[in-house]
């Protein structure tokens, strides 16, 4: 199979392009060179960007591919590029949307294909939702050989997934964990959330790869664990060997405080229960099935992030902003309780 990829280098991509080379596929990727070290070995590379259309079109002259997969586009227009790029040239294009997309607030936790795709509280998911209607217009109309992909929390044994952290990524939460601090838990840690390791979807993924019957389709690809958040901390805290002391505040309270992406991260995303129902992707991929349980990706994470010093990036910020949100809010319970007689 001959497979071209937008991109390669991510969370995602990098495990597919990994088990792509190890199964004896050709890839190619069109990558902007900005992390040469993270490119895969025996992957052929087309230094480019792909915003910059004339020329990438130059560089596919006659070229065509199995299959093409956008890791990077995030906006109708960049698929729009895409078409023009590519509608010649593959068998299949798949896009990476993202289970975000699903409805906020959902009006079942049970999350299959079929459920309702809107997202009032981020706009990162309505863009994808608007990247599928795209697509699957040019596919109806236009015989565009579409496949939909959404992934949910997926990550890699570089980076400790967690609910909330900062810009920095997440090992200011190890740290806090490690200084015996609380960490900021949503809600009170009991809400039901799925992880996947990137290893295990690219499995899934790679199975929907030049397969007939994933055109015209979307499919989601996660792990069937299903586990709260108090337990996904807790496996954290006992891979670093330490107590988890969770401090528990409302998702609309965080969100209220923060300007970035709380708002769409939290109540258009993980402060609401989940449990994946991968029916449909096992039909498609018949040994597709998630073998890397969330407890033994993490231990893997936090071995990899604490013996490499260059993934230990502080941020004192964000530090600083949960102290900030414990302080505030006990504080508040403090007056409240005295307003109402029940301390001495």
């Amino acid at each position: 199979m001959k497979a071209l990829f937008i991109g390669g280098t991510g969370t995602i991509s990098t495990a597919i392009s990994e088990k792509l080379l190890q199964e004896g596929h050709e890839l190619w990727l069109i990558n902007r060179g900005n992390r040469n070290d993270a490119l895969p070995k025996g992957a052929h590379i087309i230094q480019a960007d792909i915003n910059d259309e004339d020329y990438v079109a130059k560089q596919l002259a006659g070229q065509k591919y199995d299959v093409v997969a956008d890791f990077i586009a995030f906006v109708p227009e960049q698929l729009e590029r895409d078409y023009r790029l590519f509608h010649d040239k593959t068998k299949q294009f798949i896009y990476i949307s993202s289970a975000s997309a699903y409805q906020k607030p959902l009006s079942d936790y049970r999350v299959n294909e079929g459920t309702p795709l809107a997202n009032p509280y981020w706009e990162y998911s309505r863009n994808k939702i608007a990247g599928e209607e795209l697509l699957m217009r040019l596919y109806r109309e236009n015989g565009f050989p579409v496949t939909i992909v959404r992934p949910s929390h997926t990550y890699s044994e570089r980076s400790v997934p967690a609910g909330i952290h900062g810009k920095n990524g997440s090992y200011q939460v190890l740290k806090r964990m490690l200084d015996g601090k609380p960490v900021i838990v949503h809600g009170d840690g009991s809400s039901l959330w799925t992880m996947t390791m990137n290893r295990d979807f690219a499995k899934g993924f790679v199975g929907l790869m030049g397969n007939v019957h994933a055109i015209g389709e979307a499919v989601q690809i996660t792990s069937d664990e299903t586990l709260t958040w108090n337990q996904i901390y807790s496996a954290i805290a006992d891979a670093l060997g330490v107590e988890y002391k969770p401090y528990y505040v409302s998702s609309t309270f965080l969100a209220a405080c923060d300007d970035g992406d709380l708002l769409g991260n939290l109540l258009g995303d993980k402060s609401n229960s989940v449990v994946f129902d991968n029916s449909k992707l096992k039909r498609l991929v018949p040994d597709f099935t998630a073998t890397i349980r969330l407890d033994q990706g993490v231990w893997e994470a936090v071995a990899y992030v604490m013996s490499h010093p260059k993934c230990q990036i502080e941020d004192p910020e964000f530090d600083a902003w949960c102290d900030k949100i414990i302080e505030a809010q006990e504080e508040a319970l403090d007056k409240v309780r005295r307003s109402l007689g029940l301390t001495t």
